[in-house]
């Protein structure tokens, strides 16, 4: 809508005096950035449609909506109803709490809505598991809300992925999990017979096949998802490191592996990776000496990191 509009004008106008009860003609015409004479002409258009606008007269008199009015609620299409949710569920971990602030705003909100936009959306906060570390990698809110209410039907899923190459897999979604800021799917996918971790984001297709499915008992969707990042790919990582284990907590990330201590001077990363350069660039940030034990590739990757960042200091 133009926003130099009268419509525009008088829309913007019905809100100042809405949120401002007794705001004066000069005043309005201010905040609307015209002159007190034009400010009235924008309430006589409120007025000419029905809407009770009063006034009152003298130094200290101004405009209020009339008792008894009230707006029609607010009304959100499903993926604006959904991206809210969302970036409440990222910005604030304990949005999904009704006793908390933020999720008792959302519930008002949720309550306004239609069934059909209020369904999913409550959905999405009884299922997901917010990291209190939100960050970016924000996925199509209706996209998400077709895989939330996948993983409450229990329905098996044909989905396209978007990673090196487009990809089409087959999965049960059993649940998602928000990890620093990346929305994740933990799901099994018979395409690859193997429990994966798929990022949402990466996720540009949905079909819901009629096929059911039931998800292991007790799932514990953050744990899993952090012990999927470091196990069962395709190679085995072992790598021993000199410093205590205290000092090597800082520099792993969790979904690098597990570090196990040898002595009070040496630790052993034990993980897995399907990408031994990416593998290769996390580890180089190890702030002591380290050996690779294992594998062969994760050694050559680290060997031409190394051969790369000696080229660059040099020119």
């Amino acid at each position: 809508m133009d926003q130099t509009s009268p419509t525009a004008k008088a829309l913007l106008a019905l809100e100042l005096i809405q949120n401002s009860p007794g705001i004066t003609g000069e005043r309005l015409g201010e905040r609307l950035g015209v002159t007190d004479r034009a400010a009235r002409r924008y309430v006589g258009i409120l007025r000419e449609v029905g809407l009770p606008i009063e006034s009152t007269p003298g130094r200290y008199g101004g405009y209020r909506v009339g008792r008894g009015f009230r707006l029609p609620p607010l009304m959100f299409s499903t993926a604006e109803a959904l991206g809210l949710m969302m970036a409440a569920l990222e910005g604030h971990h304990r949005a999904a709490d009704p006793t908390d602030p933020a999720g008792s705003a959302l519930d008002k909100i949720i309550r306004v809505l239609p069934t059909s936009v209020a369904e999913p959306a409550e959905a999405i906060r009884r299922l997901i598991t917010p990291h209190p570390n939100a960050d970016s990698s924000y996925p199509d809110p209706e996209i998400t809300a077709e895989l939330v209410q996948a993983c409450v039907n229990r329905h098996r899923l044909r989905i396209g992925y978007r990673r090196d190459e487009d990809l089409v897999m087959e999965v049960d979604p059993w649940a998602i999990s928000i990890r620093h800021g990346r929305w994740y799917l933990l799901c099994w996918s018979h395409t690859k017979d193997a429990r994966r971790v798929l990022r949402v984001d990466r996720i540009t297709t949905i079909d819901v096949l009629p096929d059911t499915f039931i998800p292991p008992e007790d799932l514990d969707p953050v744990r899993t998802i952090l012990e999927h990042f470091s196990e069962g790919w395709k190679y085995q990582v072992e790598v021993l490191i000199e410093a205590p284990i205290a000092d090597v907590e800082h520099w792993i990330a969790r979904n690098l592996g597990r570090l196990e201590e040898v002595d009070a001077t040496h630790t052993r990363l034990i993980g897995s990776t399907d990408e031994p350069e990416w593998y290769a660039y996390r580890i180089a940030s190890i702030q002591a000496r380290f050996q690779v034990v294992n594998p062969p590739e994760l050694r050559e990757a680290i060997h031409t990191l190394g051969k790369n960042l000696v080229r660059a200091a040099h020119g």
